[in-house]
């Protein structure tokens, strides 16, 4: 462990431009979210009902499956417009939960919605089956073959069933980010192709006015949230700041910087801490967007960013031109000063984990000796932004901790192995002297922030003073 401490210096940092402010998100609107998809269900299943579907259950087996299959599908379809609207990037809905949980809970509720579109599947065809005395192949291919909406149906769910193994982990990580992304949009297209075969055949829409209603509504703000959201807000936010490439700065043998030029971007509700997806329009592979963490403090004219080549979009990011012009969506993410609730902050990061962070610690209101960063890097080559927060630390009076060298091995640890002495525990009260006093920012890989943030809060920190926000896809 190296440590340099900092220079103090008298007063405190002025801000050059005020930027608009960002609200401090409500603490009931994640719970009136949750509430409101918990609802939608419940309409679900008043909608079977009231469509006699537990009088159905009640008739034989055949009836018996017939309803339950109803009822599997109408969950499934539920569940799946639920998932496109968590990740349509509504600003209410990421401000209360942030991406990094939006993920984990659109990944649960994508499975489940498989789940009962199979289940679907074979109740219906089972239940057919014996309501006509068939065999289960003869009847599979006549409901496809002659049943409205039907093929488009088989196309709807060979769609799913892309984006559902492909987002299974062992499979995520033999994809590239980008043909991980490309395969994802599919669920688009299994949304888009499962709807004439709900509108045709489904016992809902043919039967009930209500239901009908809600299906359609349901339809509707799914497809509004998608086109307002992920559509029109980036172009209109495109065209309106005109970001183009400035300058590409070679940070280390694989670290790049690319600095950002455009116009009016104080009225941009961008914080440091944020991220944005990026569109690089440069030639073949335009469409494909990477999110980038800021690096810096944004301007009133110029944003930045870094990252480590990684992918092909990364990769790319080192042969960038000056006047290459930017498509963005964001910004995204809630790893900001919103979530502050004391006067200090304590920053772990490791590797590029750091980028998000830097830019915190510039943007941020703290007094001297009230901020503390712990960066972890595998050697001094790996140090980014080395001389940067030296810098901060002089003019600040941040205590930078620079821990270098590899991880522990066979040990959930997130100590270097020169550190082997210590416990998680005791370098965490060694290094952040008070811990439980401090907002406590952790940006890295994933199982390295889980030992970090596991530490602290063994070690009695608040939990609504931890922040993190994980990036892995």
């Amino acid at each position: 462990m190296t440590n340099r401490g900092a220079v103090r210096v008298l007063g405190r940092r002025r801000i050059a431009h005020a930027r608009p402010r960002t609200r401090r998100t409500p603490s009931w609107w994640r719970d009136a979210i949750g509430i409101l998809c918990w609802a939608n269900v419940l309409v679900v299943l008043a909608l079977w009902v009231s469509g006699r579907g537990l009088q159905s259950l009640a008739g034989g087996s055949a009836e018996l499956l017939t309803s339950l299959g109803r009822l599997s599908g109408l969950l499934a379809a539920n569940l799946l417009l639920l998932q496109v609207f968590l990740m349509a990037r509504v600003p209410m809905i990421e401000r209360s939960y942030g991406q990094d949980e939006l993920a984990r809970r659109h990944r649960l509720v994508g499975f489940w919605s498989f789940n009962l579109l199979l289940a679907h599947i074979a109740l219906i065809l089972l239940g057919y089956t014996l309501r006509d005395h068939s065999d289960l192949l003869r009847e599979t291919w006549s409901v496809v073959t002659t049943y409205g909406g039907m093929l488009l149906a088989v196309a709807a769910s060979t769609a799913l069933t892309v984006v559902v193994v492909t987002s299974v982990r062992a499979a995520r990580r033999a994809l590239r980010y980008e043909s991980w992304h490309l395969l994802h949009l599919y669920a688009y297209i299994g949304v888009g192709l499962s709807v004439p075969h709900e509108i045709w055949t489904g016992a809902d829409f043919t039967t009930s006015r209500v239901a009908r209603v809600y299906w359609w509504s349901a339809y509707g703000v799914a497809l509004a949230a998608i086109v307002v959201y992920r559509l029109a807000l980036p172009v209109w936010r495109t065209l309106r700041h005109g970001l183009t490439v400035r300058e590409v700065i070679r940070e280390g043998p694989d670290v790049v910087t690319v600095l950002l030029g455009g116009r009016g971007l104080h009225r941009m509700p961008v914080r440091a801490g944020q991220y944005f997806v990026f569109r690089f329009l440069d030639g073949p592979g335009w469409s494909r967007g990477n999110p980038y963490s800021l690096s810096a403090s944004p301007a009133p004219d110029r944003l930045r960013v870094t990252a480590k080549a990684a992918g092909d979009g990364s990769s790319r990011l080192a042969r960038m031109r000056p006047g290459t012009k930017v498509v963005i969506e964001g910004p995204y993410g809630r790893l900001t000063a919103e979530r502050r609730v004391t006067d200090r902050v304590a920053m772990f990061a490791s590797g590029i984990g750091i980028t998000p962070l830097r830019a915190l610690l510039e943007e941020l209101e703290y007094r001297p000796g009230e901020a503390i960063l712990v960066y972890r890097a595998r050697d001094a080559a790996d140090v980014v932004f080395r001389d940067e927060l030296d810098q901060l630390a002089r003019t600040r009076g941040i205590t930078v901790h620079y821990m270098l060298g590899r991880r522990i091995r066979n040990w959930d640890s997130w100590l270097p192995e020169s550190a082997w002495e210590w416990t998680d525990e005791d370098a965490m009260r060694a290094l952040v002297p008070g811990i439980t006093q401090y907002d406590v920012y952790v940006c890295g890989p994933d199982r390295w922030m889980d030992a970090v943030c596991a530490t602290a809060l063994e070690i009695g920190l608040p939990a609504n003073q931890l922040h993190q926000e994980r990036f892995s896809w």
